[in-house]
């Protein structure tokens, strides 16, 4: 798997080639390769790239951001060249659209060349951000599932596997034991993508959650940190 290169990788290293214009946002469904993708593009590039991931056990706030941005800008002064830095999992960052809209407004009012990408799993939470804070200083780059196609090529897998399985190559080589493939889905797709379940583990001892007024978005609840939904009493 680590060989084979999905054919958008093309397009979004054509992208970071270009001057500075555009923040790149990745975005797409979990366990299809965003991440490598990235990774594998920026492996072949000589400028400097920072990656970080949200999605990590500790919950994250804005200032997460600002301190791994200028961490990048301090190397662009030092290196004298462009840099790249990527967030991954924005998306569990509260309010990550404003915060990376001043940020990179600064970054265009004093010409700093650091290049940025994006990467979220949840592609409504992501559009949110980006239609509210973002508008005009963004292209997004749409990763979709893995097509028959591309199982084939990478996998050596006949159409019928693909469409019984599905485009998830982290789940590939499991296929020969259903079981364990299943368990892997269950955990890496269904789990995680759970508000209720990450809620039980970090409050096992709690009875309810009660929610109030307006009540809470339901793609907010299943990919936020479940705190930020708590008031104490």
């Amino acid at each position: 798997m680590d060989a084979y290169q999905r054919p958008q990788a093309t397009i979004l290293d054509q992208r970071l080639s270009e001057p500075r214009q555009f923040l790149q946002v990745v975005a797409g469904p979990r366990q299809v390769g965003k991440t490598t993708l990235v990774q594998q593009i920026l492996e072949s590039r000589k400028e400097p790239t920072f990656f970080h991931s949200a999605d990590e056990p500790t919950l994250q706030d804005a200032s997460w951001i600002r301190t791994h941005w200028e961490t990048a800008r301090v190397q662009t002064k030092v290196q004298g060249s462009a840099a790249n830095l990527v967030l991954d999992e924005i998306q569990k960052i509260p309010d990550w659209a404003g915060t990376v809209k001043q940020l990179w407004d600064e970054d265009t009012r004093r010409r700093v060349p650091l290049r940025v990408v994006v990467l979220g799993s949840a592609p409504r939470l992501v559009a949110r951000g980006l239609t509210e804070s973002l508008a005009g200083r963004f292209k997004i780059f749409h990763l979709p599932h893995w097509s028959p196609g591309e199982m084939r090529k990478a996998f050596g897998w006949p159409v019928d596997k693909s469409i019984f399985f599905g485009g998830y190559p982290g789940a590939a080589p499991l296929a020969a034991d259903e079981t364990r493939w299943a368990r892997y889905i269950r955990d890496a797709l269904i789990e995680t993508t759970s508000g209720m379940a990450r809620f039980s583990k970090l409050y096992p001892k709690a009875k309810c959650l009660l929610v109030g007024g307006d009540g809470i978005a339901l793609d907010d609840f299943l990919t936020q940190p479940p705190e930020q939904f708590l008031e104490s009493s």
